[in-house]
């Protein structure tokens, strides 16, 4: 079987400091990983280097068989990689409105006006949030925020799903109900998952395994 993310003797510099350090792994088709470890172990950046928002230093990462990043060489943009990315706190446009945020990304997908609209009406039923389409982004709870930072996620119909955290600003209800629906959502469309987390018990439950990254930037045992 071909692995859905493969990284070989992956590096990540930020200036003169090097974050990520030699790290080879290997995701397989539908697993959804946890990458644990104390802050500043580069989990996000490793996360962000697989979408192709940061640019490795050395190392190889292949896509479902495919190269996408070779040494310090994109192959594959972002927008070309099958990856829905869901950033701590939703990272939503404020000046948009729900509906509009996933207008703009539908619309650079290439959906012509009647597709987008039947598309925001099925994502919004997805994540629960039919009926918000004309509330503005910065008057969501966090819990809708992120709710609504998925569906932009799965809007581009992605192979893999990237998650920064995505928990840490929800209370405890929220983060069980956020959980099980990104539970279900991953198992009805077949995707293969990374989840950044510094808590590692509050999604364990939904992971299939667990990768542990240490302080120098490397992968730990």
């Amino acid at each position: 079987m071909t692995s859905a993310i493969q990284c070989t003797h992956l590096a990540v510099r930020a200036g003169r400091t090097e974050i990520l350090k030699d790290v080879s792994l290997a995701i397989e088709p539908e697993e959804h990983v946890l990458l644990v470890g104390p802050s500043g172990a580069g989990k996000s950046t490793l996360l962000r280097a697989i979408a192709g928002l940061a640019i490795p230093s050395k190392g190889q990462i292949h896509l479902h068989g495919e190269l996408a990043s070779d040494e310090k060489k994109l192959v594959l943009g972002p927008d070309q990689r099958g990856i829905g990315f869901l950033f701590q706190g939703g990272a939503l446009w404020p000046h948009m409105s729900v509906a509009g945020t996933l207008h703009f990304v539908l619309k650079r997908k290439g959906l012509g006006r009647g597709d987008r609209k039947r598309k925001i009406s099925e994502l919004l039923e997805i994540v629960d949030l039919a009926g918000f389409e004309k509330r503005r982004t910065p008057t969501l709870s966090g819990g809708e925020a992120q709710r609504l930072g998925l569906a932009r996620a799965l809007a581009t119909e992605p192979k893999i799903l990237a998650l920064d955290e995505p928990l840490g600003p929800l209370d405890a209800p929220r983060r069980e109900a956020l959980l099980d629906q990104l539970q279900g959502l991953t198992q009805r469309f077949g995707l293969t998952t990374v989840h950044v987390t510094h808590d590692p018990g509050e999604a364990a439950r939904v992971a299939t395994r667990t990768i542990t990254m240490s302080e120098s930037g490397a992968l730990g045992d």
